[in-house]
């Protein structure tokens, strides 16, 4: 016996499977459809090709110099600053995010007045007019919380009327007025000309709604990893694309000779005021030298006083240059100290004659320039910020314990200088005691008079530097407008004509997938392994109920034909009980009872119907019999014989019919009765066949009581009608073996819904009934394109 649970999957599986045959026979079937919803997707698709405002995309590309110093470069001092994965970032990486700053875009923003957006109010599309309207909004006095405002436009000569939601105004050009959440504005001439039937308007969005919205258009990448960046913007108007990548390529380079100029202006300044106090001691030193002079009335010194300046010069030059050094020291020192307050640049560290030192500078000035710039996009709490604040403090500790280091060197090489001048001092001793003092203060003057040039040189030489600064920047591919982007019209008439192919697909495909009811053969033979005893197409002739005759050629009479040959493959000799019922009412048991049994009569068997559906009996009504005496009342009464309730069918001289009767309250029972077994055998032995019109059985349980007379039960299945789990009751009986032999027969099948190819069974017509004249048999007249489209189908 076989597993229900297996015939459970298994129908399962047939239920989740695709029909391809049958869906490919809907789709050609329904081909007019197809080119319908293409036609009209294709049109949709060029209006909204004509209606759309068409998306243009604005490249750039500019070049980043990487900048060397004297400790190796700025690259390295950043790298080895800041260290780490930090530290194996590239300038152009973080020049790249620089350029994506909000601080950046407003600026653009602001410059450009890009918030305040004109158009033209066409009847189906709106245009832009940047840089073309007829009128120029200006505010005077923006509101404290300024919000979105749009105003239509319409000029009636000088007059302008402004409007919006609750509120309009009238007013000239050049006339102050108040605007509800935006302030005080005026409108003034544009370059434009203003037409009196044209509709215009004019949008003013917060300055800090229109960065974001011009942030989402821009984007910044790196070119194949080389020091150069790509500038892309999105607009519907290519002029403003490309003025907003001029003005933000224009603020940026203004911004990096800033950051550039800054190290030059400390520098200058620490000069400038090392010189007014160099100078103040020089000017004193100068001054005691001539005082001096004049009180000692000395015009020239002796040979004497020339041999001992002589012999103490090279000391001299050489407590000088030390001395120089140690102030420069101090200088630097006590500016590290103010600046220790505030990151700030720190001079340039050739002041002092100490590459080391020199490449501290560097590298701390280089530190605290690149805090700056990332403070524009990242807070102090950011671990990144806080990386360049120790950074910047490990800098400045090393600059402390350079200096450190070169005052000791300093003090011991003034020390040894010192010492060697005392030695010279001391063989001097009986120089005059004027001539000596005279010597101490020329000495004191050329230590000043060294300094005072050593600064005067360092500033021309840092002016000179500040006036040769250039921005790391170079454009070297100005911003040019490359096309539409946005709609491609290729993309948009493809995704119309594949929308149009698969709008009707769809809705066939899950009409398809989505249908309950048997449509198909093959949905038969995957639901159940009861065979298939024949197929009965559509009756629309006129005929009325029976459909087969004895000279008819009709599809349908040679299928009944067809049916009355294959009941020789399943009953045996000496068989002729028929029974059929099916899921449930409606699926055409009557008519393939009468025309079946109609069938067997024609070919010369006499033949009996029995019209055993008690609960709703319609068969004799088919042939317009009385059905007031029958089947029950034989039961019911010993007195009436079966001849009693036989009557002629007037259709047929060997069809005979035996009525229901009147329905009784209790049909289970009246069939249970063994009158009914007498009935039964008596009319075997009277009839060559019985056809029995049973209820159905998957409603109640008379056609089960009716099925141990039956020699063969035909489970009738309508195409379109019938449930797909419906099969279950057929596969339950087949698999339980409740009934002796049980076959389906397919009913109501169509031409127009794909079921197979044809209804020819082995009489040579071919498989084409309906589509034309086969060997004499008339075939349903083809319809025309119209009428299959507007056709309604039952």
């Amino acid at each position: 016996m076989i597993n229900n649970n297996t015939l459970q999957e298994d129908a399962f599986e047939e239920k989740s499977q695709i029909d391809f045959k049958l869906l490919t026979y809907k789709i050609v079937s329904n081909w007019y459809w197809f080119v319908i919803s293409v036609v009209v997707c294709l049109l949709l698709s060029s209006f909204y090709l004509r209606y759309t405002s068409p998306i243009y995309k604005t490249n750039a590309k500019i070049s980043i110099t990487s900048e060397q110093t004297t400790a190796g470069g700025e690259n390295a001092a950043l790298a080895k600053a800041i260290g780490g994965q930090l530290g194996t970032m590239s300038d152009v990486a973080g020049e790249a995010e620089i350029l994506k700053t909000r601080l950046l875009m407003d600026k653009v923003v602001r410059e450009l007045n890009l918030n305040v957006n004109y158009y033209h109010n066409g009847k189906i599309r709106t245009t832009e007019l940047y840089k073309s309207a007829p009128f120029v909004l200006k505010v005077l006095d923006a509101a404290a919380n300024s919000q979105f405002v749009t105003l239509n436009v319409r000029f009636n000569g000088n007059q302008i009327t402004l409007s919006k939601e609750g509120y309009k105004k009238q007013v000239n050009f050049y006339q102050p007025f108040l605007v509800p959440g935006l302030g005080k504005v005026q409108i003034e001439k544009g370059i434009g000309v203003s037409l009196a039937d044209e509709n215009y308007s004019v949008s003013i969005a917060p300055i800090s709604q229109t960065v974001a919205n011009s942030m989402r258009r821009l984007e910044v990448s790196i070119v194949k990893q080389l020091d150069i960046l790509a500038l892309d913007f999105t607009s519907e108007s290519p002029k403003k694309s490309e003025d907003v990548l001029n003005k933000l390529i224009e603020v940026y380079i203004k911004g990096n000779l800033i950051d550039k100029n800054k190290i030059a202006d400390s520098t200058i300044a620490f000069i400038e005021n090392r010189l007014l106090y160099v100078g103040r001691e020089l000017g004193d030193i100068e001054g005691n030298v001539q005082s001096f002079k004049q009180t000692n009335k000395l015009a020239d010194m002796s040979a004497q006083s020339s041999i001992l300046v002589n012999s103490t010069n090279q000391y001299t030059e050489e407590l000088t240059k030390i001395e120089t050094q140690i102030s420069i020291l101090n200088a630097v020192e006590k500016f590290l100290n103010d600046a220790q307050k505030n990151q700030r640049i720190v001079p340039n560290g050739a002041l002092l004659d100490d590459p080391g030192f020199a490449s501290l500078v560097d590298r701390y000035n280089t530190i605290v320039l690149e805090k700056e710039k990332s403070s524009l996009s990242q807070t102090e709490d950011n671990p990144y910020m806080q990386n360049l604040n120790t950074q910047i403090a490990g800098a400045r500790a090393d600059m402390f314990s350079s200096l450190k280091g070169l005052r000791r060197s300093l003090i011991i090489s003034r020390d040894k200088v010192l010492s060697r001048s005392n030695i010279v001092a001391g063989q001097i001793r009986d120089v005059p005691q004027v001539e000596r003092t005279y010597l101490d203060l020329a000495r004191q003057q050329q230590i000043k008079q060294e300094l005072y040039v050593f600064l005067m040189q360092k500033r021309e030489e840092t002016a000179i530097s500040k006036t040769s600064n250039i921005s790391n920047c170079k454009i070297i591919e100005p911003p040019v407008t490359s096309g539409v982007i946005s709609p491609v019209k290729n993309n948009v008439l493809s995704y119309g004509f594949l929308l149009g192919l698969l709008i009707p697909f769809g809705i066939i495909f899950l009409k398809d997938r989505f249908n309950t009811r048997i449509i198909s053969r093959d949905q038969i033979l995957g639901l159940t392994q009861v065979p298939i005893i024949g197929e009965i197409g559509n009756n629309d002739t006129d005929n009325g109920v029976i459909a087969i005759t004895k000279g008819s050629r009709t599809p349908v009479s040679e299928q009944f034909r067809s049916l009355r040959t294959n009941l020789s493959f399943f009953l045996k000799e000496g068989q002729k009980n028929i029974l059929l019922t099916s899921s449930m009412s409606g699926e055409g048991k009557s008519f393939v009872s009468l025309n079946l049994a109609t069938a067997l009569a024609i070919s010369g068997k006499k033949v009996i119907v029995l019209e055993m559906d008690l609960r709703k009996p319609n068969l004799s009504s088919k042939l317009n019999l009385k059905n007031n005496f029958g089947f029950t009342n034989y039961i019911i009464s010993n007195d009436v014989t079966i001849d009693d309730i036989i009557k002629p069918s007037g259709t047929n001289e060997n069809l005979f019919i035996i009525s229901s009767g009147n329905i009784p309250p209790n049909p289970a029972e009246i069939i249970l009765n063994e009158r009914t077994a007498l009935l039964m055998e008596e009319l075997k032995r009277n009839f060559d066949f019985i056809i029995v019109d049973a209820p159905p059985i998957g409603m109640v349980t008379d056609a089960q009581l009716l099925s141990k007379f039956a020699d063969l039960t035909l489970y009738v299945v309508r195409q379109a009608y019938t449930y797909k789990n419906q099969l279950g009751i057929a596969q339950e009986i087949y698999t339980n073996q409740k009934i002796k032999q049980i076959a389906i027969l397919v009913n109501d099948l169509r031409n127009d819904s794909g079921y197979g190819y044809g209804y020819g069974y082995g009489y040579g017509y071919g498989a084409g009934y309906g589509y034309g004249y086969y060997y004499g048999i008339e075939a349903k007249k083809k319809e025309s394109f119209l009428e299959r489209i507007f056709k309604r189908k039952k």
